[in-house]
């Protein structure tokens, strides 16, 4: 694409020079300036050869930049200067350039950068329990892994998308305790979904009922043994239960535009012989020791994990739902874990090690996690046959797939070269040890990814809305104690509060429209506010700010491609297809506007690298900001200039196409009216 050939070109150029020079070997950047006044790019080439040469930076830039003046003829740069800090600064040809990027933005592989070259990456998300409604804390999770694939497939990547149904964990023993012991009825109140139901009622009540009952926790804990043995009725009774609930939360993720390729079932996982077959690998290769004396005493252990026992059980078993679900090695929930089974849980100073088998032969919730991982990496036969989970068309136009061990013949593969986990930062340390465990399998540093995010809270405002108490503090999400909003409360408010104000707006608009609208503008809204910050930074969600149309909101964007697309719907003669003259866009604001435009696919690019939604989330509203900017200080119809006027509304276009790819890969439509 055109700004990634200017960029290239100055590259290219500046290696020249430094042959000419006789230096070789030379790291420099050459990076794009998106605001005026410092040229369209810069280099640090002069810093970096300032020790080499003997001369100041200053000296080097004048020197490189009076020398690519000589050679920059008929290129994409008009000219170079230095600054007197050290910087060379390089201006393009706008009235060339220009006409090259907006002829481009029309296309559909407008931004495309290519940077997977088809390599296959495999990411997983979600991953919540069965045994709840999805609540606004999974949401981040969910969105965050939904953007970051969109992204790698724009940059070039083949993405495989898995959602991990722990369908056999401490959690679905739980509510499995509520219905066959406490009472619990299968069918939830009128009105109200089995997902909700499950996690409102059943599980937080049964869970409360441990401490008032002691005698609970021996059923608590034969259940979660037949849970185990899939040939059982309680694991049968147990599929039944958490399929009704999967289904509403992935009601709940298609709603909000996510999607995935394929399900798999910790249940299958276990009964899969995976394990078996990994444990043997691992023995063979020397990773794994049985260990002898000590509080391991006859556990199987990974050597080289100088862990610290002491930790808290929430750093090795929190799951993607950021609470302490799995404590299902332990049978305990959330407590400090000394040992289990004759085995400290966190290995010992004088054992140091992680435990995957106990000395009585069961292994370890992070023993389950090892052979799923490798599956995902391909580095283990696939055992699973793969049956349709749901004919629905989704935007990759596939199908979702599940896992089965029913003796299907249907053969898939979802593994991939490289594997992205998306969990919570809390279970940091354990990804760390899947991620060390999977170098030493694969041979590659880069094979196995965690990703993690840090959790959502509530603003006191809007937890009082959603009728949660706060005394003014924020809400932090705890499923266990019934203290969360589901995902659905949210988005049921932001749908009310967005069509009532759609209808002031616009009180002729038909019933359906102002629905599809607002339906528009509530997941726009969801999506962007769990992605625009920083992923290592909490979020607080607030219902009204999050609607504004002035800030860093998903409504502010979204308003900026409104207002590109009445511009076009009042212009008279049709766009595409006609000669502009691109050099009378010369105006600060048009020239900003258009250098936005062809930044698109660097930030694709750096988006795709570093993981980070918030890369595209940035350009969006920065490109939004741009329009703004262009559209207070430049009148676009009624001109008396033809030329003028064509070739502002072909900008116009631009603007608006690049805006609706951008954001396509956070999952958010741009309306045409709000």
């Amino acid at each position: 694409m055109t700004i990634r050939r200017m960029i290239d070109e100055i590259r290219y150029n500046l290696e020249a020079i430094l042959a000419g020079m006789g230096v070789a070997n030379v790291k420099f950047d050459v990076t794009l300036n998106t605001k005026s006044g410092l040229g369209d790019a810069s280099s640090n080439i002069s810093f970096l050869l300032a020790g080499r040469l003997k001369k100041s930076p200053a000296d080097i830039a004048r020197t490189i930049s009076d020398t690519y003046n000589d050679i920059c003829a008929d290129g994409l740069v008009e000219r170079s200067e230095s600054h007197v800090m050290g910087y060379i600064n390089f201006f393009a040809d706008w009235p060339r350039l220009s006409g090259l990027i907006l002829a481009e933005s029309n296309l559909e592989t407008f931004g495309d950068p290519n940077v997977g070259r088809g390599a296959t990456v495999t990411v997983e998300h979600t991953s919540v329990n069965p045994n709840k409604a999805l609540h606004i804390g999974h949401v981040r999770n969910i969105i965050v892994g939904d953007t970051v694939s969109r992204i790698l497939r724009k940059a070039g990547y083949d993405v495989h998308v898995l959602n991990y149904v722990d369908d056999s964990g401490l959690q679905v023993a739980d509510i499995l305790v509520g219905f066959r012991h406490l009472g619990f009825s299968e069918e939830p109140p009128p009105g109200k979904k089995f997902a909700s139901y499950c996690g409102d009622d059943v599980y937080v009540k049964t869970v409360a009922r441990y401490e008032s009952d002691v005698s609970l926790e021996k059923v608590r804990r034969e259940t979660l043994r037949e849970l185990e043995d899939g040939e059982s009725e309680t694991a049968r009774f147990a599929d039944r239960i958490t399929r009704r609930v999967l289904a509403d939360q992935l009601e709940t993720c298609w709603n909000l535009s996510v999607y995935y390729d394929c399900l798999n079932f910790e249940s299958q996982i276990i009964r899969s012989g995976l394990w078996d077959e990994m444990f043997e690998k691992l023995k063979k290769m020397d990773i794994v020791k049985l260990a002898s004396g000590g509080e391991n005493d006859g556990c199987w252990v990974i050597r080289g994990d100088n862990g610290d026992n002491r930790r808290r059980r929430s750093d090795m078993s929190a799951n993607a739902d950021g609470e302490d679900d799995n404590a299902s090695d332990a049978g305990l929930d959330g407590k400090d874990v000394s040992t289990v089974g004759g085995c400290a849980v966190g290995g010992d100073d004088k054992e140091p090690g992680k435990v995957l088998v106990r000395s009585n032969g069961t292994a370890t919730y992070m023993a389950k996690d090892i052979p799923y991982a490798a599956w995902k990496l391909g580095l283990v036969e696939d055992p699973f046959g793969y049956v349709i989970y749901a004919e629905r068309q989704q935007e990759s136009n596939s199908v979702l797939w599940a896992t089965t061990l029913d003796g299907d013949d249907v053969k898939m593969n979802f593994a991939g070269e490289r594997v992205i986990t998306v969990i919570d930062s809390r279970q940091s340390r354990l990804q760390m040890m899947i991620t060390d465990l999977m170098k030493r399998l694969k041979s590659d540093v880069d094979a196995y990814v965690h990703l993690g995010y840090e959790s959502v809270t509530l603003s006191p405002e809007t937890a009082e809305t959603l009728g949660i108490e706060t005394r003014g503090r924020k809400a932090h999400m705890s499923g266990r104690h019934g203290l969360y909003v589901d995902a659905d409360s949210v988005y049921d408010m932001l749908l009310k509060k967005i069509s009532n104000e759609t209808l002031k707006r616009h009180p002729e608009m038909p019933a359906e429209e102002v629905e599809r609208i607002s339906h528009i503008l509530a997941v726009g809204t969801i999506r962007y506010e769990m992605i625009k910050q920083d992923l290592d930074k909490m979020i607080t969600f607030d219902l009204t700010k999050s609607l504004s149309l002035d800030g860093d909101t998903a409504s502010y964007i979204q308003y900026a491609g409104a207002r590109a697309s009445r511009i076009l719907e009042n212009a008279k003669e049709p766009l595409l297809g006609q000669k502009i003259d691109s050099g009378l866009l010369n105006e600060a604001s048009e020239v900003d506007l258009i250098k936005m435009i062809g930044a698109f696919e660097l930030y694709v690019s750096d988006a795709a690298k570093n993981l980070s939604p918030k890369v595209l989330a940035r350009y969006c509203h920065d490109l939004a900001v741009g329009f703004n900017t262009f559209y207070e200080k430049n009148r676009v119809l009624g001109l008396g200039n033809a030329q003028l006027e064509d070739s502002r509304l072909h900008l116009v276009y631009s603007f608006r196409s690049t805006l609706e790819k951008a954001l396509n890969l956070l999952g958010i439509s741009s309306p045409t009216i709000m």
